[in-house]
């Protein structure tokens, strides 16, 4: 079947799920817009046309998207991946950095999709894939800034795709586990450290980086969010790889006092 769209743009398109995403949309046939905070030190891509876009800036997203618009006429899929990881303890987290974590992951993603959904309503439909995580379903401890606004992006894009289909648009997830990426390296510290979690925070740390060695690649979640792009009768959501498949079967059948038990045996930490 020929492909229903034809311009897609991918945030966070440098590295890792981004990247990939933006190459394998290229294969299924689109003309692909990926954004970076400074496009110009990017390794060019064949076929990706990379401009300078900071999530965190409203007009930063207005001067971005009229651009794409001005280049190409259309915006028919947004994949919404820009994101910054955070590990420490909830309460090692200022309420500035807390709050910078979500303008990158939430408001960020939001302010993306307030901006193309008017030209996708001109054009008559389009949708928006947003990268979330299956750390938007369970608990993540020693990570909980992060999970929080993953559960952010999933109650607000399940609700907002209610608000878009009779419109032709539609808003999906794609739900990763851990990806073989720079996540754990490149996410925030705690930047008001407590001694009391210290121990607990290596450990963490310590059991992420091994999760993320052991992870899928990120092609993976590239083929998904092309899935969820192109498919004609598209899911809510498309779980990336075999553990997101895992884990989100197991936390809706498994008790909530045995998966709670598991949280902590992964986790490390005390029964």
């Amino acid at each position: 079947m020929q492909n229903p769209f034809r311009v897609a743009l991918v945030t966070g398109a440098s590295s890792g799920i981004g990247r990939a995403a933006a190459l394998a949309l290229i294969d299924a046939g689109f003309a692909v817009v990926g954004t970076s905070r400074n496009a110009a030190n990017i390794e060019s891509l064949a076929g990706v046309t990379f401009l300078d876009l900071d999530v965190a800036s409203d007009e930063s997203v207005r001067t971005l998207v009229d651009k794409v618009i001005e280049k190409f006429g259309r915006i028919d899929v947004l994949v919404n991946n820009a994101g910054v990881g955070a590990v420490g303890a909830g309460e090692e987290s200022s309420i500035e950095q807390t709050r910078e974590v979500f303008d990158i992951n939430v408001f960020g993603l939001i302010r993306m999709t307030n901006a193309v959904l008017p030209h996708m309503r001109a054009q008559g439909g389009g949708r928006v894939v947003n990268v979330s995580s299956v750390l938007g379903l369970i608990a993540a401890p020693y990570m909980a800034v992060y999970a929080a606004t993953k559960h952010a992006v999933e109650g607000y894009s399940e609700s907002v795709d209610h608000e878009l289909r009779e419109h032709g648009i539609r808003m999906l997830l794609v739900e990763p586990a851990y990806t073989r990426t720079g996540f754990e390296a490149s996410s925030l510290a705690p930047d008001v450290p407590l001694p009391i979690y210290a121990e607990q925070r290596e450990i963490s740390r310590d059991v992420l980086a091994t999760a993320v060695r052991n992870a899928d690649d990120p092609v993976v979640v590239a083929k998904k969010i092309v899935a969820a792009s192109t498919a004609t009768h598209p899911k809510l959501r498309y779980t990336a790889g075999p553990m997101a498949a895992r884990v989100s079967v197991l936390r809706r059948l498994v008790p909530s006092r045995a998966f709670d038990r598991q949280i902590r045996k992964l986790n490390r930490l005390a029964p």
